[in-house]
């Protein structure tokens, strides 16, 4: 991943790059998109003190946003859906949270079941993964996984009363 080390395509002065590379943390050597998650748990839990409505206003700009935001930046990295855009993952797991309540517990629960969705890819999220291209298909699969997580909370919050 020649990209990471090269200032030409990594310029996060570019406030397009700065966002598709989740503020810098698709940029850390380990596991870019973990890191990408802690950083849409932290957006969301800044967000969330404002109430349901505009933290899913946000939620919904930051995947049409992604769309070409994460499209633009595979073209200027070179690399479809390369591991240092990471801005998928910040509004797949903004996705995640607004099933539940806002309580740290939840958003743990949301982060865990966000990375294993996001992970794993299992069918159809894998198949669309696999087969549709550009900013849509980066930002689909994170998506999907995101509604996936999302899901297995509600249920687990309606089980569990919370």
């Amino acid at each position: 991943m020649a990209a990471r080390n090269d200032p030409s395509l990594v310029d996060l002065r570019d406030p397009g790059m700065l966002l598709a590379l989740g503020f810098g943390s698709g940029l850390l050597p380990k596991a870019p998109g973990t890191w990408g998650t802690v950083v849409g748990c932290l957006l969301f839990a800044a967000l969330a003190p404002l109430g349901v409505v505009p933290t899913a206003v946000a939620t919904v700009v930051a995947i049409g946003v992604g769309i070409p935001l994460c499209g633009r930046a595979a073209k200027r990295l070179g690399v479809h859906d390369h591991s240092a855009i990471v801005w998928d993952e910040i509004a797949g797991v903004m996705l995640t949270l607004l099933f539940v309540p806002f309580h740290w517990a939840w958003l743990l629960a949301g982060f865990l079941l966000f990375r294993f969705f996001d992970v794993l890819k299992p069918w159809p999220i894998s198949w669309l993964d696999r087969r549709v291209p550009g900013g849509l298909g980066i930002m689909l699969d994170d998506v999907l996984a995101g509604a996936a997580a999302g899901a297995v909370l509600f249920g687990a919050a309606h089980l569990l009363g919370g």
